[in-house]
């Protein structure tokens, strides 16, 4: 095999024919990451902030991003305590770093001070590949992980919804969320995400979950064995039930797809909010697939039961790109 390079188009060579090789992600390099050497831990600057430290559990989040390949790019981290209230933690230090494609160790990023929301803003600017940003409270050293994926030309993308998608139904979450259960996904649920992880593409999760259930959704990943991928959490913050599903949705899809570049080549869901979104931002219902009671609704593709037929039927023979 042999590649040949045209302008931003890499051209593979196989025997006599030349086809089009893809920009994948860099999973690899996020499966072995280096030592993490954690900053000196100081006093909060506030006496409240040591005692929500002491007495609650860290529920931060980072909000994983999209960007082109050396744009510059801004990555939130939100800070608070407690599974119930998620106080904010406000006015205290946070430190930033990063790791991923052609790096050999942690890259510091500086410190930021939360907002009155208990949100830093970090900018970030690299080049095309997979990376992790890490952000630990000065406080007390509480920290949390997010992603950032940078792409140079129309990457593509499998999508997938969470609750209801992956999980058995739409409440599943619920014991996530307490605390009392993990949830339990359809059968060949996570077989299917990890064969198109394996053939190259990106993995994309966009939830209706609040933002604030974001650190139990990484941690349902983890308990799975599920790529952490990038994981799209609803800003919505009022209550446990967004009512803004749809159009979230859709803004977060138009928004990927016409100005990070990337193309959603199948697109896996279960409400009618996820059938309306994904053809409000032009997937098309050849490639989207609905499980449960609207299995087929409005000319999508039925997954019906569970994942194991259809893993069988439309994912094992899939198409692997030639990954440059």
């Amino acid at each position: 095999m042999l590649k040949l390079k045209h302008g931003l188009l890499t051209l593979v060579l196989v025997g006599s024919h030349l086809v089009n090789a893809e920009t994948c992600p860099d999973y690899a390099v996020l499966d072995a990451l280096p030592n993490f050497t954690y900053p000196a831990e100081r006093s909060f600057e506030h006496t409240a902030s040591t005692f929500l430290s002491s007495f609650y559990s860290p529920y931060h989040i980072i909000h994983d991003q999209v960007s082109k390949a050396d744009e510059s790019v801004t990555i939130v981290g939100k800070f608070d305590y407690s599974r119930v209230f998620h106080k904010d933690l406000e006015d205290e230090k946070v430190h930033a770093y990063i790791y991923g494609s052609g790096m050999s160790q942690w890259q510091y990023l500086g410190v930021y001070t939360t907002d009155t929301d208990g949100k830093v803003f970090v900018p970030i600017q690299k080049s095309e590949g997979e990376y992790q940003v890490r952000m630990v409270v000065e406080g007390d050293l509480s920290s949390v992980d997010g992603y950032l994926s940078v792409v140079s030309d129309k990457r593509k993308a499998v999508l997938f919804d969470i609750d209801g998608t992956l999980t058995l139904n739409d409440f599943e979450s619920v014991g996530d969320y307490l605390g009392v259960d993990k949830a339990d996904p359809h059968y060949y649920a996570k077989e299917t995400v990890l064969a198109y992880k394996d053939k190259g593409y990106q993995i994309i999760y966009l939830t209706g979950r609040p933002y604030w259930v974001g650190k139990d959704s990484r941690e349902w990943f983890d308990y799975m064995a599920m790529p952490q991928g990038q994981l799209h959490t609803n800003p919505y913050g009022d209550g446990p039930i967004p009512g803004n599903t749809q159009a979230y949705k859709t803004e977060y899809l138009n928004k990927i797809i016409n100005d990070s570049s990337i193309e959603i080549v199948r697109a896996y869901g279960n409400a009618t909010t996820d059938i309306a979104a994904y053809a409000d931002a032009g997937i098309s219902v050849d490639e989207t697939y609905i499980i449960g009671e609207n299995a087929g609704m409005d000319g999508t593709q039925a997954v019906y039961g569970d994942y194991a037929y259809h893993y069988a039927d439309k994912v094992s023979e899939f198409a692997a790109l030639n990954c440059d």
